[in-house]
């Protein structure tokens, strides 16, 4: 088994790319400091928040093409909502959403939940690649 047999499915993928986009597009010059999309989508009152809910749920969509369990998807529900009604209120919304990154979160538990699913497939392909760097060492 190669390295390269070991890939990220295009629905992880894509939810990484667009949980970014949404949560991390844009750092603030000279700082570490990072927002999204979903941050300036939901400025506009409630047309912007539903917006990102709607954003936030093609993740949980890119989850169940992915295979998580029904309850693993319930939890990123759960953190979706949260995001919308924290959004919903005005000026602090828009503020804590730059602090809770449902998308991000969202993203590690498929992340998490993927590895898991791999894991004998890692741990094998981890093995022989140190294998064959001992190899060419001797």
């Amino acid at each position: 088994m190669s390295l390269s047999s070991i890939k990220a499915p295009a629905s992880l993928l894509k939810a990484q790319k667009l949980a970014n986009l949404l949560d991390n597009a844009i750092t603030i010059p000279f700082t570490k400091f990072k927002f999204g999309l979903d941050f300036l989508i939901g400025l506009l009152p409630f047309a912007g928040d539903l917006v990102s809910l709607l954003l936030s749920l093609k993740i949980v969509h890119y989850a169940k093409q992915l295979g998580l369990p029904r309850l693993v998807q319930a939890q990123m529900l759960k953190n979706v909502a949260l995001d919308f009604i924290i959004g919903l209120i005005p000026f602090l919304g828009d503020i804590a959403d730059v602090f809770y990154r449902a998308n991000q979160k969202n993203v590690r538990i498929m992340e998490r939940w993927w590895v898991s699913q791999q894991h004998g497939a890692i741990k094998a392909n981890s093995q022989q690649q140190l294998q064959d760097w001992q190899d060419k060492q001797l």
